[in-house]
């Protein structure tokens, strides 16, 4: 059985055995497998997503009003595009490179 997610820079594939199917069917009837199997990555993939946004609402609300950002957004993308609109927000890697740097 394959799963496939779209990421930013790829596509990647997920691939369970056999063997670790008939291990999950022992619990989850065969016949909703793949539906539950997408559910739960789906599942996973949001509360990550609602984690990390979480930790950016946190870290940029202070930041944008220091930035003369008088109101946000209550949509959480339109938020999170303000965010990266500003022009000193470095994501995670540019991050971790400059602390390489240092």
């Amino acid at each position: 059985m394959k799963v496939t997610v779209d990421c930013l820079c790829a596509e990647k594939e997920f691939e369970i055995t056999k063997t670790q199917k008939a291990v999950i069917c022992n619990e989850i009837k065969s016949e909703i497998l793949d539906a539950d199997l997408k559910r739960r990555l789906q599942y996973v993939l949001m509360h990550k997503y609602e984690q990390c946004f979480k930790r950016l609402k946190e870290e940029w609300e202070q930041k944008l009003a220091n930035n003369g950002v008088k109101s946000f957004p209550a949509d959480k993308d339109e938020f999170a595009k303000l965010v990266f609109s500003q022009a000193d927000y470095k994501d995670r890697s540019t991050r971790d490179e400059e602390a390489k740097q240092i």
